[in-house]
């Protein structure tokens, strides 16, 4: 199996489960057990710094709670963009997804961090399959996989995701991005 870490799933418009409708999910980790990801166009109203302090001084904007996704809702999952330059081996807690974005630990403190890291989100809960789930699940239609960009989990305008990165594939992708979410009203 080649784990597909890093990469886009992005929600077809045949997947019905209302935790993960028009949502696109960033997969932090895939590995023969499962595999594990966060979603990164559903933000919150709750501020960074109002749950987590000095953490929020580093979150982009929008600066808020996103929700990763049903599994553990209370507890969080931050990534990091370092920036260009950043020696992302010396740098504690973090762990790297796709080139400079990986997670980070909220226990460090984030005044040590504030130097090579560009800008962070945090995630409450995340998104889980087990062993062969996510793979039956793209075979199903229930997925489509994409690379990803350096900047989609850290866009301002989460909401415009979706379209975004269906739009960008081209092609019938392009016109996926214009489905209705309920065509039985089109």
């Amino acid at each position: 199996m080649e784990s597909m870490t890093g990469q886009l799933l992005v929600a077809t418009p045949a997947l019905k489960d209302p935790n993960f409708d028009r949502t696109v999910v960033l997969l932090v980790a895939h590995e023969p057990g499962g595999a594990l990801g966060v979603v990164l166009n559903r933000a919150t109203e709750v501020p960074v710094a109002e749950v987590l302090g000095n953490w929020g001084k580093l979150a982009r904007d929008p600066a808020v709670l996103f929700e990763g996704g049903p599994v553990q809702p209370e507890s969080a999952i931050c990534l990091a963009r370092m920036r260009s330059g950043a020696n992302t081996g010396a740098i504690s807690g973090f762990h790297r997804v796709t080139g400079l974005v990986g997670t980070v630990d909220l226990s460090a403190d984030p005044e040590e961090l504030k130097e090579s890291v560009e800008g962070i989100r945090v995630f409450a809960g995340y998104s889980g399959w087990s062993s062969g789930q996510l793979e039956e699940e793209i075979s199903s239609g229930s997925w489509f996989v994409f690379d990803g960009l350096p900047g989609d989990a850290f866009v301002p305008r989460p909401d415009d995701l979706w379209p975004m990165v269906l739009r960008r594939q081209g092609g019938i992708m392009a016109a996926v991005a214009h489905f209705p979410p309920d065509p039985a009203l089109n």
